[in-house]
């Protein structure tokens, strides 16, 4: 992920004991799961395979700090309504007791804990791009964008961009050095809030609909989302920009303007866009950079003596990605 939510270093340290405690909350195969449980990822939440009736699937939790169960539960509403819309999607799967999130609390503290089913095919990242595969992708995430038109919840507890800046300006308080970032807070606030808003060109989007989040099943062509736990109330042009940077990150730069063309006719063939928001690419790009910018500056905020040598890489690889996300703070929009 490279703009998504990161949890703080201190957290990032394998527990296999934990993993296993919160586990025990679904049925698995317990044999063939105690292998699987080393190839754990941990970002923004933990996630840790399992086996379940011979198939693998992923567990995620994440420490209370740094979620909430009302943003969880919500992320599964707006997964259970794609489903049933018939949107290739992750799936949830309920637990022992039938519950789609667990609250467990542990000798580690309180825990939010999802399990989800595997998704078919492979990983975006792990693919060779062809142009057919981009305009598929463009095509998914404007089947995505026709749904999320269409998505209403009780109560709106996913957040929006507003929120999102306000949380922002929050964090920075602790750092009186990031004289550059909070400028650039102010900047986007003050041009975001001038932009229209409108039922077409703004609702619930993905925000991580990039090639790690993204898994392509050749036998039928269907793309498969995961990773829903970042979305948020923005303009639709958010999610386009940063899905065609995934799309060109790895290209040789004369091959982005035909990538990007090939995305944009993908999306354009089920929904509209906007074209006087998408103008404003670079706004949304730097609102990005922003937000992982201020996640690397959260996650590695504590430090101590005598760190893991994992650790120590991770910090350094962290400044180098924020020193890149910096390069336009405080510039005129």
């Amino acid at each position: 992920m490279r703009n998504g939510k990161l949890l703080k270093l201190k957290y990032l340290f394998d527990n296999r004991d934990l993993a296993e405690m919160i586990l025990k909350n679904w049925n698995y195969d317990t044999e063939e799961t105690t292998d699987l449980l080393k190839y754990f990822r941990i970002s923004s939440n933990a996630v840790y395979p399992f086996k379940r009736d011979g198939a693998v699937n992923f567990l995620r939790f994440t420490p209370q700090e740094e979620g909430s169960e009302e943003g969880i539960l919500a992320e599964i509403d707006y997964i259970n309504f794609l489903k049933g819309k018939g949107y290739p999607v992750v799936e949830v799967i309920p637990s022992k007791v039938g519950k789609s999130l667990e609250i467990v609390d542990t000798p580690w503290g309180r825990y939010f804990a999802v399990a989800f089913k595997g998704v078919p095919g492979k990983q975006i990242s792990r693919l060779e791009l062809t142009e057919d595969m981009i305009y598929g992708w463009g095509k998914a995430l404007g089947q995505l964008h026709g749904h999320s038109v269409e998505f209403k919840t009780a109560d709106d507890i996913r957040v929006d961009w507003r929120q999102k800046l306000i949380w922002m300006e929050e964090e920075l308080k602790e750092c009186p050095q990031e004289a550059s970032a909070r400028k650039e807070v102010e900047l986007l606030g003050n041009f975001l809030s001038k932009l229209p808003v409108t039922k077409e060109n703004f609702g619930l989007i993905h925000y991580d609909f990039e090639a790690d989040n993204l898994f392509y099943e050749e036998a039928t062509g269907r793309y498969y989302p995961i990773d829903f736990d970042d979305s948020v109330y923005h303009w639709f042009v958010m999610d386009i920009v940063q899905a065609i940077d995934s799309v060109t990150e790895d290209m040789p730069s004369e091959r982005h303007e035909t990538a990007k063309e090939i995305f944009l006719r993908g999306y354009r063939s089920v929904k509209i866009i906007d074209d006087e928001i998408l103008k404003h690419s670079e706004a949304f790009r730097r609102y990005a950079n922003l937000y992982g910018y201020i996640r690397c500056l959260r996650s590695i905020g504590e430090s101590w003596s005598n760190e893991p040598d994992w650790m120590v890489s991770l910090r350094q690889h962290f400044k180098k990605s924020m020193e890149r996300e910096s390069q336009n703070f405080g510039k005129i929009l």
